[in-house]
């Protein structure tokens, strides 16, 4: 086969035209590096290993885009890149990306669980149901929120003073004030316990 034409795509592609029709768009970069170009011969091999460099490439560069703007979650960037560049490619990136410490799920999960617990105030359960949810395993999630060590009462306690505080003084405030911390992930006798205590506090 002969590559007859190749054509330059916007964001960095190359359409690659063989025996005269069009055959694949690949990245720039990867098809310069492999020293194909106008007039070379190429295999089908040749071909489907140029294909699959550019996909791994182009995931890289769709990975580092992902976490430029914060960090993710292995599985988050893996349901990004799946559906664009196909598993092969996707894990290879990913792969790369994990021996250079830019995608770390232990990292990312104890961040993450700071935020849910110290800045948004969740529940334990509440945060390991979030974390789940990124794809965070169960053994590192237990052992991360065991580190953190919050009392759920006193978690409470805390919201009630900055959110709810004005809205106890009536029923319908109160079961806003339940429904509320309820949707936090806490448990009834831990909302009752850290109510009866904060009206303790206020009387």
């Amino acid at each position: 086969m002969l590559i007859t034409a190749v054509e330059e795509r916007k964001k960095g592609m190359s359409a690659v035209f063989i025996d005269g029709e069009y055959a694949v768009s690949i990245d720039t970069v990867t098809l310069v590096s492999s020293g194909k170009h106008t007039g070379s011969d190429i295999t089908d091999e040749e071909l489907c290993e140029l294909t699959e460099k550019s996909k791994v490439s182009r995931a890289k560069e769709k990975a580092l885009y992902l976490i430029e703007y914060r960090a993710r979650s292995r599985k988050e960037i893996e349901d990004k890149l799946i559906p664009l560049y196909g598993e092969d490619a996707a894990e290879a990136a990913i792969g790369r990306l994990e021996e250079l410490g830019l995608i770390n799920d232990e990292s990312f999960a104890r961040e993450y669980a700071e935020q849910l617990l110290v800045r948004k105030k969740f529940s334990a359960e509440r945060a390991a149901f979030e974390l789940s949810k990124k794809g965070i395993a169960r053994e590192l999630t237990d052992e991360i929120l065991e580190e953190f060590d919050v009392d759920p009462v006193e978690q409470i306690v805390s919201v009630i003073e900055k959110k709810y505080s004005r809205l106890l003084h009536d029923e319908k405030g109160r079961k806003r004030t339940i429904n509320g911390l309820r949707a936090m992930g806490y448990r009834w006798n831990d909302i009752k316990e850290a109510m009866e205590s904060f009206e303790e506090y206020e009387s």
